[in-house]
């Protein structure tokens, strides 16, 4: 099983990347992770839908048929960490890879929602998207860890 991690936009504050990167080497022992970083479209005053497009495009040219989508919106699905642990078992038990999406500023295109295979919320609180991705890749070693039955959940 591979997982992808899809985000737009650097972190260029330097306060959640090694903890990213600490719960990607984590997560090397259970799955092939990635992060893949595209570059914010830019959109000017008035044409942030333009921009929400043309990542929607780079978005979803980035799907590989084996992919289950998972777009993350402050408006989707709330899960707790053992359903979400079970989400990614049944994922992998289906031989799927998952492809985990975290828009830009302005959030994801409607496309992006309407292709995904399930849209998650991890909070109704509204997150800082770097700091989502955090949240989202501790995840995400907290789901394989359930499924291999590590105390790291307690």
């Amino acid at each position: 099983m591979k997982v992808r991690l899809l985000s737009i936009g650097k972190d260029r504050s330097g306060l959640y990347e090694p903890a990213v990167q600490e719960y990607a080497s984590r997560l090397a022992h259970y799955t092939r992770f990635e992060l893949i970083e595209l570059p914010e479209a830019g959109g000017k005053k008035g044409k942030a839908g333009d921009a929400k497009a043309t990542e929607a495009k780079a978005i979803l040219a980035r799907r590989k048929p084996q992919d289950l989508l998972v777009a993350l919106d402050e408006r989707g699905k709330l899960l707790d960490s053992v359903e979400l642990s079970r989400y990614v078992g049944r994922a992998r038990d289906g031989a799927k890879d998952l492809l985990l999406i975290i828009g830009g500023d302005e959030g994801l295109d409607e496309r992006v929602r309407q292709s995904a295979d399930l849209v998650l919320s991890l909070s109704k609180m509204t997150l800082p998207h770097r700091l989502a991705r955090v949240v989202l890749v501790e995840q995400l070693y907290r789901a394989f860890t359930l499924l291999k039955g590590e105390p790291y959940h307690k």
